[in-house]
């Protein structure tokens, strides 16, 4: 079942007892079949149309921000591209056109064409100032 841009996964839809993973779909998930956490697969059927707000939700040990990206190892695939906004103590798996994809598949926020946020220091190759011919 295919998921889109914006969908978002709330395991507390169908297990409330688990430790509450929320990811939501940034790219990708034509070839989406299903999420493992917590010993529960939450499938295109687990899609809510906001978080469910309820509390007690688990966090990993990478805590919540982490993006989980199938082009990093599979750059033919999809191109299934997700965060985790919540939870995920329990998370084992992710499998998206035929691929298991798990953390070690996290793609850096730097990675995403995010530069300088907040005062980060510029990177060597931007300029420092105003260019060009006036």
């Amino acid at each position: 079942m295919a998921l889109k841009k914006g969908d978002i996964i709330d395991e507390y839809k169908r297990f409330p007892d688990s430790c509450g993973l929320v990811v939501k779909v940034m790219a990708g998930g034509e070839g989406f079949e299903k999420i493992v956490c917590c010993g529960h697969e939450l499938t295109a059927d687990d899609v809510v149309p906001e978080k469910i707000k309820k509390g007690g939700r688990k966090m990993g040990d990478k805590g919540v921000g982490v993006i989980i990206d199938e082009r990093k190892s599979h750059p033919t695939s999809c191109g299934l591209r997700v965060m985790i906004l919540d939870g995920g103590q329990g998370i084992q798996q992710m499998e998206c056109c035929g691929h298991s994809l798990t953390l070690a598949d996290e793609k850096p926020l730097l990675d995403l064409g995010v530069r300088n946020i907040r005062g980060s220091d510029p990177q060597e190759d931007e300029p420092g100032g105003p260019s060009g011919t006036a």
